[in-house]
This record gives C-alpha cells, sequence and structure tokens, in this order.
C-alpha cells in the first residue's frame, strides 16, 4: 500500500479507469478542473522557481550566503528567520537566549532588513518568506526597504507564508488567540489586494502538516480545510473572491513514495479548482488555479550515511516536478546534522537544474497523465481528501476542529503508525534499519558563531539609543488604538517600522491587546 494506506494492485489496465471522463476529469492543461497544470505549456513555457530556504546567524552572513545562491543560478530567494523572530521577540529579551540565528536569520528591525538585502534590488528577485505570527511586520519591513530602495510596491514579487492556523496544529510558533490571528491574517490580505497587488498575501502549508507526520491524503485535506476557512474570513471582511483569490498560494511537502506524490498535487489541483467553483462561486479563472511551492520532505532526510539523502531528495525533486509545482526548494544532504554548508547547497541546487536542463522532464506537459496507475491514484487520493473535508465540514469547519483536538489527533495517529513501522522494520529506512554502517558522519557541518547573539544585542542597544524615544512611544500608542477598532492594522504597523520600532516592541503591544494564546509566553 501507499503511505497514505491506499492499497496498491500489482498490475493496473484500463478497467481503473473505465470510468475517466477527459474532458471533465483531466481537461487539456491550463483549463478547468487543471489536473494536467494550471499553465497550458507548464515548464516548456517557464521552468519552475529555484528558491532555496536559507538563513542563519546574523543579516550580513545570511546576505552573503544569497549572493552565493544567485550567482549559482537559484531564481528565487526564501528567507528562514530564528525562533525569536518568529515568535515577536527581539534578541535582547531572555527567551531569545540560546537561539538568536540558530534556526534562521535574526531580524530585530528594519535596520537588519536593510543588512539582509543589501545589494539585491528588490524589484529584481522574488521573495518567499516562511513566517507567520509576525507576517505583517516583517511583510511591512520588506514593504519598507522596497521603498528606500525607490521600488514600486507595484513591482513586488514574491510570498509570505502567514498561515497561522497550521501553527497551532503541526509547528507552534503561534502567538495570539485564534480570532486576533485570523484578523492578522485577513488585514495582512487585504492590504496586499489593494497595494502590493503582485505579492502573493498567504501560503497555506501543508508542508509542516506532512512533517508533523501526516500522509499524503491529510496533508492536502487539513491545508485546504484552513484555507477555506481563510477564504471564509476574507468573504467575512468585505472582499471579493476574485479579487484575492487569484493571489492564494500554497506550500507542500515532497515525500518518498514517488507516484503518490505525483498523484497528489494532480488531485490537490482538481479539486482546489472544484472547491473555489462550486463551494466559493469563483468566476475568475485565475481564482481556480492552485498555485503552490514545494520543498523535499526534511522529515526523510537522516543523520546516517547523510550522502542517501542526496538521493532521496533527487526523487522527491522529480515528483515535485512531474506533479506540476510551480516553484520548488531542495533540501541539502546534511540537514538532518545541521544548517546546510555552502557546497551542500550547492549540490541542492545543482539537484534541480540537472533535472530542468539535462533530465528531458520538462519538454513534455504532464506527462504522466494517462496512466491507468497515475490516474487510478489520483482519483482515489482526491475522494479520500473529500472525506476528510466532510469529517471536517460536520464539526462546523477547520477552526472547530482545531478546537476539539481532531486534527492534530489525526496527524498524531499517522505519526505513530510511521515511527512504528520504522521501528519493527515493516518500513526500510537505507542506513537506519537496514544497510547501517558505524562510520561517524559529522564532518564540516555548518556552526554558528556563538557570539551572534552578543553581536546582535549590541547593536540594537545602538539603535534604541539612536530613535526618538517620542516618535516610538507615539506611534506605538496609535498601533495600539488601531489594534482595538476594527480598522486595518498594516498602515500602523508600516509606520512602525519605518520609524525603526522593533518587531518585539510591536509585538508586545500586540499581546497586550489581543492576548496570547494557551497561557504562552507569559
Amino acid at each position: 500500500m501507499t503511505g497514505s494506506g491506499i492499497p496498491l494492485a500489482p498490475l493496473y489496465t484500463p478497467e481503473d479507469t473505465q470510468n475517466l471522463d477527459y474532458a471533465s476529469e483531466l481537461g487539456e492543461p491550463g483549463h478547468y478542473p487543471y489536473t494536467r497544470g494550471i499553465q497550458s505549456t507548464m515548464y516548456r513555457g517557464r521552468l519552475w522557481t529555484m528558491r532555496q530556504y536559507a538563513g542563519y546567524g546574523t543579516a550580513e552572513e545570511t546576505n552573503r550566503r544569497y549572493h552565493y545562491l544567485l550567482d549559482q543560478g537559484q531564481s528565487g530567494l526564501s528567507v528562514a528567520f530564528d525562533l525569536p523572530t518568529q515568535m515577536g521577540y527581539d534578541s535582547d529579551h531572555p527567551l531569545a537566549e540560546g537561539e538568536v540565528g540558530k534556526t534562521g536569520v535574526a531580524i530585530d528591525s528594519l535596520e537588519d532588513m536593510e543588512r539582509l538585502f543589501a545589494g539585491i534590488p528588490l524589484n529584481k528577485v522574488s521573495t518567499s518568506m516562511t513566517i507567520n505570527a509576525t507576517a505583517p511586520i516583517l511583510f511591512a519591513m520588506y514593504m519598507a526597504l522596497a521603498k528606500k530602495q525607490n521600488v514600486s510596491l507595484s513591482d513586488l514579487s514574491g510570498t509570505v507564508q502567514n498561515d497561522i492556523l497550521k501553527e497551532y496544529v503541526a509547528r507552534g510558533t503561534y502567538i495570539y488567540p485564534v480570532a486576533p490571528s485570523m484578523r492578522l491574517v485577513t488585514d495582512l490580505i487585504a492590504y496586499c489586494s489593494e497595494h502590493v497587488p503582485k505579492w502573493n498575501p498567504i501560503s497555506i502549508s501543508g508542508y509542516h502538516i506532512r512533517e508533523a507526520g501526516a500522509t499524503a491524503v491529510q496533508e492536502i485535506a487539513f491545508t485546504f480545510a484552513n484555507a477555506a476557512s481563510y477564504v471564509r474570513a476574507a468573504l467575512e471582511a468585505g472582499l471579493d473572491i476574485d479579487r484575492f483569490a487569484p493571489r492564494l498560494s500554497f506550500f507542500f511537502n515532497a515525500h518518498n513514495d514517488f507516484f503518490e506524490e505525483i498523484a497528489k498535487f494532480r488531485a490537490a489541483r482538481r479539486l482546489w479548482a472544484r472547491i473555489m467553483k462550486d463551494r466559493f462561486g469563483a468566476h475568475n479563472p485565475k481564482s481556480c488555479k492552485l498555485r503552490y511551492h514545494v520543498q523535499t520532505a526534511g522529515c526523510t532526510l537522516t543523520a546516517q550515511q547523510p550522502d542517501n539523502n542526496v538521493v532521496r531528495v533527487t526523487l522527491q525533486a522529480l515528483a515535485a516536478v512531474l506533479g506540476g509545482t510551480q516553484s520548488l526548494h531542495t533540501n541539502s544532504r546534511d540537514e538532518a546534522l545541521s544548517l546546510p554548508t555552502e557546497e551542500s547547497a550547492q549540490i541542492a541546487l545543482r539537484t534541480q537544474q540537472i533535472i530542468a536542463y539535462e533530465s528531458g522532464v520538462p519538454n513534455t506537459v504532464d506527462p504522466l497523465g494517462g496512466s491507468y496507475f497515475i490516474e487510478y491514484l489520483t482519483h482515489t487520493i482526491e475522494k479520500q481528501i473529500v472525506a476528510y473535508l466532510e469529517t471536517i465540514d460536520s464539526m462546523g469547519g477547520a477552526l472547530k476542529a482545531i478546537e476539539q483536538g481532531y486534527i492534530q489527533q489525526e496527524i498524531h495517529r499517522s505519526a505513530y503508525r510511521y515511527q512504528k513501522e520504522i521501528e519493527n522494520g515493516e518500513r526500510t529506512v537505507i542506513g537506519v534499519n537496514a544497510f547501517t554502517s558505524e562510520k561517524d558522519e559529522k564532518e564540516h557541518l555548518l556552526t554558528v558563531d556563538p557570539h551572534v547573539r552578543t553581536d546582535q544585542v549590541e547593536r540594537l542597544t545602538h539603535l534604541k539609543q539612536r530613535r526618538e524615544k517620542d516618535q516610538t512611544r507615539i506611534l506605538l500608542s496609535e498601533l495600539m488604538h488601531t489594534a482595538k477598532s476594527h480598522r486595518n492594522v498594516m498602515p500602523s504597523i508600516l509606520k512602525c517600522i519605518e520609524a525603526y520600532v522593533t518587531i518585539g516592541e510591536i509585538s508586545d503591544v500586540l499581546r497586550e491587546v489581543f492576548g496570547v494564546y494557551g497561557g504562552q509566553n507569559t
């Protein structure tokens, strides 16, 4: 059976697809229901964006890595932020000790963002930012930097993750209760719809749901349940479906089960088109197109025999391409042990480039379309996703399902089953429970300078000393009044950022107004 528990026959024939209607179930590439791809020419017209996720230490260190990756042929940037930045703490906060610059780059203020993108014109590069609870603040920094570069906001392209619901079920970097968190999400969507038309204001993420242990079917089902909640919230805020839906984007995982992953992407495209058209009444064809980024599965990387990860990542990346992704990140071989070295990052990028330029795979649109096995699997996966969505709808939607712990429990069950299969030998993991080696693999790993926090705090102290204190106080007071009202918070946050108010100061005001989720951070 597949990783999602779908039973597999030894052979598939025309009988397995005899009820398949080509026009309604597949259609032509670039046409509803988009099973075969959202563009008619797919990669013959334009390759996917090669966007390597990177960030560590200080803004200067990460900036050097960005320039290196761009010089190696990368076509988009993807920013990893450290944990204090994700949780709305400045680097000088006591809870930030030991975490500054460790899981990503430390960003406290616009000054850090200026250093992060030094020498990189924002109108020439597409940027993705993996940030959620503090997404409005980090995106305000990006907009402020664009203004300083004399770049029009209408020329900015990229994505901010801004998907808070999956944090409550899979990842944990939430700050505020669900209701005000949803308000911040919709405020950012509304602001971008009006002022930053090329920007994707949300990337609804199944990636972290999958990393937490979900199956392929659950990854799409729970992501779409969350997505439906965001769409409803935007509609309730008065936004027009065909104004904001074309800018919705998604973020998925490419796991080890090669054919299941390909079928998963095709099923997701078809189902999302139907959800937008039939459930939400979208008329614009662009509103029905599932646009998504894929990252290879971090949870499949092994610390044992890390060079094997190059092979795993290659197969996962190939599944993403055959599945029709618009953007791709390939993990590095050493990421089960540390942040990737430059050499490892280069190999990961070269993996994409070899698929793109040497394999011949991009030369045909949906080359596996029509395969008896692929079409059977696509149909079966879609049917199982729909069953999950019907269960969640019967509970009152994703918010209710999260509050009742249903989604979390389903993920935990799948994660437990997966781990038990490895431990009892039912699932083979090369180098872990089969074909093992005693060789020590912990050589040539990237380490973050332990003085990063000291340097970051020193800069932060100087920044706060240079600022106009009265202006900072007035702007934070204005932000508090806005947060207490029903007005969009983005203009007030942007004013604070342009005056070099820090992420921690802004987050503390919002904590005071909104409170924190489940006593977190108190």
